[in-house]
């Protein structure tokens, strides 16, 4: 996606963008390393400061980084960039790493742009991207891997957000990805009013 199409979303707006479950790429970067990987299990969790959690394994390069600079952004993929999940979800960036100047980045030609606030790099071609800023809870981290991070800025794909709400009609290829175990996905469907189906007799 090229910058035509990405604008910027209300921080009061922006837990929307993780509210319909979608798989995610989380990425950080510190002192000159960055990298890339994927997580399942992420959501919004407060409006005002808007907040989210990711879970990331202790054993994991970009909880290593994230943890060092403070910050991540959280990247929503689309149908079109499936390989790319499954790619840097599978291959392991502490090993890639001790290659000098190589990543999963530019192991595997991503490319990215910068963010408006944190330096985490975010992924082109994703549905929205939202830059965190880690609020410190050392029980959770150790205990849970559960990390809170408050969105500092968001933006999204117009052509598929916008308003506050997600329409992905005439877009498949920009539909979010929702990971079900196993390597197997789902893809987003269409939208459906609740209106709607409370006229038909459909809604309890």
């Amino acid at each position: 996606m090229s910058a035509t199409h990405r604008r910027s979303v209300p921080l009061a707006k922006c837990y929307r963008l993780l509210n319909h479950g979608p798989t995610v790429l989380v990425s950080a970067s510190h002192d000159g390393q960055r990298n890339i990987m994927a997580a399942a299990w992420a959501m919004p969790m407060d409006f005002q400061p808007p907040k989210v959690t990711v879970v990331l394994n202790k054993s994991v390069w970009t909880r290593q980084l994230l943890e060092a600079s403070g910050t991540f952004a959280i990247n929503v993929p689309t149908i079109s960039q499936i390989d790319i999940v499954e790619t840097v979800g599978s291959t392991s960036g502490l090993e890639i790493s001790k290659e000098k100047d190589v990543d999963k980045f530019t192991a595997y030609g991503l490319q990215t742009f910068a963010g408006e606030v944190v330096k985490a790099p975010l992924l082109e071609g994703c549905a929205a991207w939202l830059e965190c800023r880690v609020l410190p809870e050392p029980h959770n981290q150790n205990h849970y891997d559960l990390f809170i991070g408050e969105v500092v800025a968001a933006w999204a794909d117009e052509r598929v957000f916008s308003d506050g709400h997600w329409h992905f009609q005439g877009f498949d290829e920009l539909r979010t990805l929702h990971h079900v175990a196993g390597g197997h996905f789902l893809v987003i469907g269409d939208g459906v009013d609740g209106k709607v189906l409370e006229r038909s007799g459909r809604r309890s």
